[in-house]
């Protein structure tokens, strides 16, 4: 089996506690569509932007959403809580699986700094085998700006790429472009499951590992349902897309060494960019 059955669960939600109608929520998409295998919520959709509600985990928040995962018997990624941990708050997503088990959790690498104040940022990155069909990777929202977060996630084998999202910014088009282009360099699905209504401008993303967009979503409550064909990212990997650009095959045999990134070397240029700051009013 190659296939895998996912959702994503673009809700409108409120600022406050969510939890019980999230758990509705599931309980009605597993109703009409018995056939999902994963489930995909947006970014801190449980409980807002708030980190005064920050959880710890594991916790009673979670382990809801455990119950909810073995109830339906669907792999559930739940989108992301404000986590304390050490003294510090994270951006944390849960990976369940069927069987009600958290396997993995991520904790989100670049907080939407300098809005999001008080926000520490994880050092983890984290890929989960679906037995007999693939690997997945995860990222949450801003970690998407990022080409370095995909490009590794792709080089430790995940096929498709979750990023669980919640933004109300009208830059919303620009990150529709760069999932998209995420999607292409890498040969990966990646969905970007956003929130509607008062948290989130919707507009959620399905892209194929061709550059396809699969589905992009309207600005309202939506479910987003779609069958990912794990051997069509095989084949494009192998042939090219449209049997043409291959480029995973061609960063791994380029042997390019990129300065910035090597040890030592410093902010260069962006030395000279100031202080991360909210721009002041001129």
């Amino acid at each position: 089996m190659s296939y895998l059955a996912v959702a994503g669960l673009q809700l409108e939600l409120t600022a406050t506690d969510n939890l019980s109608a999230i758990e509705g929520e599931i309980d009605l998409v597993k109703k009409r569509y018995p056939w999902l295998q994963m489930l995909v919520l947006p970014e801190l959709c449980t409980y807002g932007p708030s980190t005064e509600l920050a959880v710890t985990l594991p916790g009673a928040v979670e382990q809801c959403f455990c119950e909810a995962a073995r109830k339906h018997g669907v792999w559930l990624i739940p989108g992301s809580l404000f986590e304390r941990r050490d003294g510090k708050v994270f951006n944390t997503a849960p990976v369940i699986n069927p069987e009600g088990e958290v396997i993995a959790r991520y904790s989100k690498h670049y907080p939407f700094l300098p809005y999001e104040k008080g926000v520490a940022g994880g050092d983890q990155f984290v890929v989960f085998d679906v037995p007999d069909v693939g690997r997945v990777g995860l990222m949450i929202c801003y970690d998407m700006w990022y080409p370095e977060m995909a490009r590794q996630l792709a080089w430790m084998g995940a096929e498709v790429i979750i990023v669980p999202t919640l933004t109300n910014t009208n830059d919303r088009h620009i990150e529709l472009a760069i999932a998209q282009t995420n999607a292409a360099i890498n040969q990966v699905y990646l969905l970007n499951v956003n929130s509607a209504g008062r948290l989130g401008y919707g507009r959620s993303i399905l892209v194929g590992p061709d550059g396809t967009i699969v589905h992009q979503a309207s600005s309202s409550r939506e479910i987003i349902t779609a069958e990912l064909d794990f051997s069509h990212v095989r084949r494009v990997r192998e042939r090219g897309m449209h049997g043409l650009a291959q480029p995973l095959k061609s960063f791994r045999d380029a042997g390019v060494e990129y300065p910035v990134y090597q040890a030592g070397a410093g902010p260069g240029e962006f030395a000279s960019l100031g202080e991360l700051k909210i721009p002041d009013q001129e």
